[in-house]
C-alpha cells in the first residue's frame, strides 16, 4: 500500500500561519481554511514553537543559562540590590547614632 506523501512546510510559513491565527479578528479555523491546511496543524505548530522557546537559552554576561535559570538570576540580582541598599542605610544609621553618644 502506497504511503501518502505529506507536505513539508517551511518554518517561515508555519510561523506566519501561527502568527496570523493569533491576530485579533482571526480564528485558527479561518486561517487554516485560507491556507488550505487543517486547524489542528496550526495548533500543533503553535505548541511546537512554544516548546522551542521554553528550551532556548539566554546569555547573561557571556554565560548561557536556561530560561528558568535566567529568571532566577534576575530575581537574585534584584534581591542583592535591595540588600545592598538596606546595608548602606543601616551603616548610615549606625554612624549617626554612634556620633550622638559621643
Amino acid at each position: 500500500m502506497a504511503r501518502k506523501k505529506t507536505q513539508a512546510y517551511t518554518e517561515e510559513f508555519r510561523r506566519e500561519a501561527v502568527k496570523r491565527a493569533e491576530q485579533e479578528g482571526n480564528t485558527t479555523a479561518s486561517v487554516a481554511r485560507d491556507l488550505g491546511i487543517s486547524a489542528q496543524q496550526i495548533y500543533n505548530w503553535r505548541r511546537q514553537f512554544t516548546r522551542l522557546s521554553e528550551k532556548q537559552f539566554n546569555s547573561v554576561a557571556g554565560v548561557d543559562y536556561s530560561k528558568n535559570e535566567s529568571d532566577e538570576l534576575r530575581q537574585l540580582k534584584r534581591r542583592n540590590a535591595e540588600l545592598e541598599k538596606e546595608l548602606a542605610f543601616l551603616k548610615k544609621a549606625a554612624a549617626y547614632f554612634a556620633n550622638q553618644h559621643e
